[in-house]
């Protein structure tokens, strides 16, 4: 039985749509954080994780339509889903980009594939409770991955110090056009979660498998793409150097991360609370990328 569902901040509810986007990597350089390796493969790993990922966040997202019963969140539903699919296809479009650069993602991607298709994917279960019970323990999953993509989105978004350094156009602009569009529709996976099922439980549950695999796998794709990545004789990465990155504002800050997590544990949280939708809007306006390379 679903819980009574935290009420947003403010109205800020905006259509969602799936935008054409256009992104052109042939100026982008393997290091597009002028000699920074370490910042351009943290971020880099969002291409091989977010592929994978985002059909899986589609795929689920269609098995739990026919359960909606309010029309407005359908709607969402459905422009979420339409806006995912096109970050994973934008994201997947930079790996050959990679490859030509000498630096293969096969091997990690397919891991991330093995992760989101075979031990998150589909499972034979009979119907009724135990089906039920699958498809909600993935919704819920969802909602907690959202809640970081939504931080992430949102710290990209003012992330200006990576302007300052000489990051690449290209790839800033790819970056906050999907950060954009996370904290744009930040608060549907939590709401559809919340409509389904909403136990406290689950989302206290869901959330800590979530934060586990996301740091176990981000930080596994760092130490392939550095070890793989032909130009680096020496590599070397460290906890402290995601934490130096991260005062610096190159990388999100370690202090912050922590702090996200009793916000979203916190029984009153909505995703309204975070993130500025009228920030996220105005850039989305504004990218290249995000009205077909204009």
């Amino acid at each position: 039985m679903s819980n009574t569902q935290p009420a947003p901040v403010a109205s800020e509810h905006v259509e969602l749509k799936a935008r054409k986007v256009a992104f052109d990597w042939q100026e982008t350089p393997l290091h597009w954080v002028p000699g920074d390796p370490f910042t351009t493969h943290t971020i880099n790993v969002l291409h091989l994780l977010l592929p994978a990922g985002e059909r899986w966040f589609v795929h689920v997202y269609q098995q739990a339509l026919p359960y909606i019963t309010d029309d407005r969140l359908r709607e969402d539903v459905i422009g979420f889903i339409g806006q995912e699919a096109v970050h994973s296809q934008a994201h997947d479009d930079v790996l050959p980009h990679l490859r030509k650069q000498g630096l293969d993602p096969t091997p990690y991607t397919a891991q991330v594939d093995w992760f989101f298709e075979k031990l998150l994917g589909d499972r034979t279960l009979p119907p009724g409770r135990a089906r039920r019970w699958w498809l909600m323990e993935r919704v819920a999953l969802i909602a907690a991955i959202e809640h970081y993509t939504a931080f992430l989105g949102d710290w990209v978004l003012n992330a200006d110090e990576l302007d300052r350094r000489g990051a690449d156009p290209m790839m800033m602009d790819l970056l906050r056009w999907h950060g954009a569009e996370e904290v744009e529709h930040r608060a549907v996976a939590f709401e559809l979660f919340m409509h389904l099922d909403g136990g406290y439980r689950r989302r206290a549950r869901t959330w800590a498998l979530a934060f586990s695999a996301l740091v176990f796998l981000w930080q596994r794709g760092v130490r392939f793409f550095l070890e793989n990545d032909p130009t680096l004789l020496d590599p070397k990465a460290s906890w402290a150097d995601f934490y130096r990155r991260g005062r610096e504002g190159v990388l999100p800050s370690t202090p912050a991360m922590l702090r996200s997590i009793p916000r979203y544990l916190s029984r009153a949280y909505h995703p309204s609370q975070e993130g500025d939708t009228a920030q996220a809007v105005a850039y989305l306006a504004a990218s290249p990328g995000a009205n077909g390379g204009r």
